[in-house]
């Protein structure tokens, strides 16, 4: 295909744009959303919002209208909060989605120029290339050995081979089309848009790329089961405390009242509002190290991770590839050290073979390579030639051979691919191997990747049907230079702290893969080669698995192999891929990590993570960060048991010891909104532990909410409960008026959450130590929960509304003492338990 309509420039830019306005995106629709309406009224009913309106309600029927308005509000202000957040969450979401979604490469201008595929219009010319989703439907203008999967439209799951007619338009089943979210399998092709969007085919079967998830479904279960849980209980307790004060006191309202404000206080809604935040936030915060999860759960499991299969090129190094040696078949050898160096006859056939064995318009890094330094010489070898042919890379010939038409009508073949594939398409005898296998090693120890290049004639008529029966002869070698990234060995060395073992996987020569692995820090492990890998039992390879630092020579369909035999042994497989045979073991894999710059789309399709710049330092940070994701929200969900248990506890006082009630729906509604925020921004936002790199990975199958992360919660909460109630006992005793006594109470219950906020912000070190890691978002949620709390203390009519009586400096001080108290006692048991809680 290359080459074919090279002399159409394409749309124009504003003639595409006219197009776009006029016949809208090439999408399907955008994937479902929810009105704020919607948000808002699965909001209402959530059971949280449903006990403040029929608080509320209840105030109004007692006659007391300004508790009954300001109930309401509040719980205005909860939907609002709601909806803000569930807002926030979708905004990130459509980023990450803009990030996921397919490209395409057209024609604009003149120029080929990488597009989202949404911005594609009828007329556009699409490129395309083995592992493209197409991204329209296309009538073919030129093909190469191009086969197109469609089994998405038509359920066969045999390739369709393409070929060009004179036909004018593509119909159903014609062979010049090619079909919207088809993908394309073997060979390339050019075709115009003929239709896009819901005017496609494909119509409304949905997306090619599968969208983000907001939530790991592991997790979203895990917390429902907690809150159901919770929620009988808290039920259960309620129903049975209203009816306990009913029958006992009288006033059944007034016993409705605190049976709402005992649930309230009972139910920890904020789990699932903490899962929701933490996850898109935290695929967010992935994004900005240029890492996309695709899945939610790829951030759970990040933290897990104890194998990392890394490919070389792009990922290791900086996939910026240039020739940096030619070796002959006589032995000798040029460095090419300058662009312009080295010109003689038979180095200048070497080049002009590796040229006319890449593609026209390349973009893989080494055929990039071959075409810097033609130009460099000034070679123009594909000049006054046509391409007729080509035999891509199969599994039986590493190698890309392409036939070229002389305009005399001869045929010249040039070769490109791994020594040894050449060595057999020149039917080279044992000594002309040997020769060439030392000399590739040569090459490959100073690590560079080596490949053969070689040409033949054939004769008029028909090709043959591979190029084995053709007569090649051997032009030379060719080294190419990819330099490794200069952040890889701190990289790799940071995972090894970690506990993560790196492996590289890689289809070069063994020698260029241990020296570049050796230039990694990835160790003095065992190298092994596919040819090796055919050879072993899979108990062979679990028994070898330990020692292996390298897999050199391995075709893409080995990876899987790879991959399930780490998983046998228990390991948490993360694995790099780009092309299409890479998918199955991208999926294989617990975490599929694809290349967003040449990977194709079917690997970012199956892929659970996409390196948007194919840095492998990117990967390393985004185990960091899972790893913090993971910590913070353990902290979150032990807040919020902690402090459940002195909401709660204090409300059922008055019902276990015939004490007057102190807190009502209004007061238990003004904390959860010292608690929502508190537990799903403060503790998002905390930054990570001192060691986190420094620690061996969890277990993937620990719980969220484990028996001892449960057990530290309700430490605390006990704390603060007794704590909060030998406060108000003591109160009590000393006579002190009831509205006196409730507001020292609640400010002391304010304090003690404060300080579960401090202790639990971290695991392994004390609070206090803390104050040189600050939290802006802390912080911020403290300036606003003090300043509310003074207002309702200093304004009378805020103060009339809580039933607040004043507080002199010494009862605050009674506050602050609880709330430093609890600081002090968890701390030490902090110190004794920490090991444990870890």
């Amino acid at each position: 295909m290359d080459g074919q309509n090279a002399e159409t420039p394409g749309l124009s830019e504003a003639e595409a744009r006219r197009r776009l306005a006029a016949e809208g995106p090439n999408e399907l629709g955008d994937p479902e959303r929810h009105a704020l309406y919607q948000i808002a009224l699965s909001a209402l009913t959530e059971p949280m919002s449903a006990l403040l309106v029929a608080g509320s309600i209840l105030y109004f029927l007692l006659g007391d209208t300004t508790e009954a308005i300001v109930l309401f509000l509040f719980t205005t202000f909860s939907i609002v909060i709601t909806v803000v957040q569930e807002a926030r969450t979708e905004h990130i979401l459509d980023r990450l989605r803009d990030l996921t979604a397919p490209t395409a490469l057209a024609l604009r201008d003149g120029q080929r120029r990488r597009l989202p595929a949404r911005e594609l219009v009828r007329g556009d010319v699409v490129f395309l290339g083995e592992g493209d989703r197409v991204p329209a439907d296309l009538r073919l203008v030129g093909a190469r050995d191009l086969a197109i999967d469609e089994s998405l439209l038509t359920g066969e799951s045999v390739p369709v081979a393409k070929t060009l007619t004179t036909a004018a338009a593509a119909t159903d089943g014609d062979p010049t089309s090619a079909r919207a979210g088809t993908l394309v399998v073997r060979g390339s092709g050019q075709g115009v848009v003929t239709a896009t969007g819901a005017r496609s085919e494909v119509g409304q079967i949905g997306r090619s790329l599968a969208l983000l998830e907001p939530e790991a479904p592991r997790l979203r279960a895990e917390t429902r089961q907690v809150v159901l849980l919770f929620a009988l209980g808290g039920g259960a307790v309620s129903v049975a405390a209203v009816l306990l004060f009913g029958l006992l006191r009288g006033g059944w309202l007034e016993a409705l009242l605190s049976g709402i404000a005992l649930g309230m206080a009972m139910l920890p809604e904020e789990f699932p509002l903490v899962l929701t935040v933490f996850v898109a936030m935290g695929a967010w915060r992935i994004s900005r190290v240029r890492v996309l999860a695709r899945r939610g759960d790829a951030v759970e499991a990040l933290g897990a991770t104890t194998v990392l299969c890394t490919d070389k090129t792009g990922t290791l190094t900086e996939n910026r590839m240039s020739i940096a040696a030619l070796h002959l078949p006589d032995g000798r050898a040029f460095g090419v050290t300058v662009p312009a160096g080295p010109a003689t006859a038979e180095l200048r056939s070497v080049l002009a073979a590796g040229v006319l064995a890449s593609a026209r318009h390349p973009h893989d890094p080494m055929e990039l390579a071959f075409h810097d330094l033609a130009d460099a010489w000034g070679l123009e070898p594909a000049s006054a030639l046509a391409l007729e042919h080509e035999w891509g890379l199969d599994a039986g010939l590493l190698a890309v051979t392409r036939v070229w038409r002389r305009p005399d009508g001869s045929r010249l073949v040039a070769a490109k691919g791994a020594p040894e594939a050449i060595a057999m398409l020149c039917r080279a005898d044992d000594a002309a191997r040997a020769a060439l296998g030392d000399a590739v090693a040569a090459m490959a120890e100073a690590g560079l990747r080596v490949l053969a290049i070689a040409e033949a004639e054939a004769a008029p008529g028909a090709l043959p049907a591979r190029p084995t029966d053709l007569a090649f002869r051997l032009l030379g070698l060719v080294g190419l230079a990819d330099p490794l990234r200069a952040s890889v060995p701190a990289a790799v060395a940071a995972c090894r702290k970690a506990g993560v073992e790196v492996v590289m996987i890689t289809g070069d020569h063994p020698a260029t893969a241990r020296a570049i692995a050796t230039g990694a820090g990835l160790g003095d492990g065992e190298v092994v080669t596919g040819a090796a890998l055919e050879q072993m039992s899979d108990e062979a390879l679990g028994a070898r698995l330990a020692g292996i630092r390298v897999f050199a020579r391995v075709r893409p369909e080995q990876k899987l192999r790879i991959v399930r035999a780490y998983a046998a042994r228990g390991e948490v497989v993360a694995m790099t891929g780009d092309g299409v045979n890479d998918a199955p073991s991208l999926k294989a894999a617990h975490i599929g990590i694809a290349m967003g710059k040449r990977g194709t789309d079917v690997a970012r399709e199956a892929a659970a993570l996409v390196l948007l710049d194919d840095d492998f330092g990117a990967i390393v940070a985004a185990i960091r960060l899972g790893r913090r994701i993971w910590d913070n929200l353990k902290k979150a969900m032990a807040f919020v048991v902690a402090v459940h248990i002195p909401i709660a506890g204090l409300a059922l006082l008055p019902f276990l010891f015939d004490l007057p009630i102190l807190f009502g729906p209004i007061h238990i509604a003004l904390l959860e909104m010292v608690i929502d925020p508190v537990c799903s921004i403060v503790f998002e936002a905390e930054p990570e532990e001192e060691d986190v790199m420094a620690r061996p990975p969890r277990d993937p199958q620990t719980p969220l909410l484990s028996t001892r992360l449960i057990a530290w919660g309700a430490v605390q909460g006990v704390i603060g409960l007794v704590l909060v109630a030998a406060v108000e006992f003591w109160a009590i005793w000393r006579g002190m008026p009831i509205d006196e006594v409730r507001a020292l109470s609640f400010f002391s219950l304010v304090c003690v959450v404060i300080s579960f906020v401090f202790v639990g912000r971290t695991f392994g070190t004390h609070g206090f130590g803390l104050i040189r890691r600050p939290n802006p978002a802390l912080a911020i949620v403290m300036l606003a929960m003090t300043l509310v709390l003074g207002l309702s203390l200093v304004w009378p009519d805020a103060r009339a509304l809580f039933r607040f009586g004043p507080l002199h400096a010494d009862d605050l001080a009674v506050t602050v003492a609880s709330g430093v108290g609890a600081v002090v006692l968890l701390e030490a048991i902090k110190g004794i338990a920490r090991r444990w809680l870890a």
